[in-house]
């Protein structure tokens, strides 16, 4: 008695193609959710109770059309030498206000700016 078997079959090949999607879909889903970098940082205080203002106003009003201290137009590379005669320390409170037409990047030009000269008492007023 023969057993009559059917033709031999081919071996299959495992294909490679679904493994290699999911291996880019995970690529592009780690490289959206992490941070490769982190841009400039400007720390700045939270209000809260502290010590009364003191001294000379320091305000700087950010405008698409520029800076303004005390509301005296004031170029940009120039804000931090006239604002070294209106404090006693680095530490002393600034005041940043930006108008409606100003832009954020325009804030945090004006911000970094300050930073870059020393000046750690920045305060954001809307």
């Amino acid at each position: 008695m023969t057993l009559a078997f059917g033709a031999p079959r081919r071996k299959k090949r495992i294909s490679l193609a679904p493994m290699i999607d999911v291996v880019f879909l995970l690529l592009v889903f780690f490289m959206l959710a992490s941070q490769f970098g982190r841009d400039r940082v400007v720390p700045l205080t939270m209000g809260g109770a502290g010590a009364a203002y003191q001294g000379p106003p320091r305000l700087v009003l950010v405008t698409a059309d520029g800076l303004h201290l005390n509301g005296v137009p004031v170029a940009a590379d120039a804000l931090a030498a006239r604002l070294i005669p209106l404090t006693q320390e680095m530490s002393d409170a600034i005041i940043l206000q930006p108008d409606k037409t100003a832009s954020l990047q325009q804030m945090m030009d004006a911000a970094v700016l300050l930073t870059d000269a020393g000046f750690t008492g920045l305060v954001i007023m809307e």
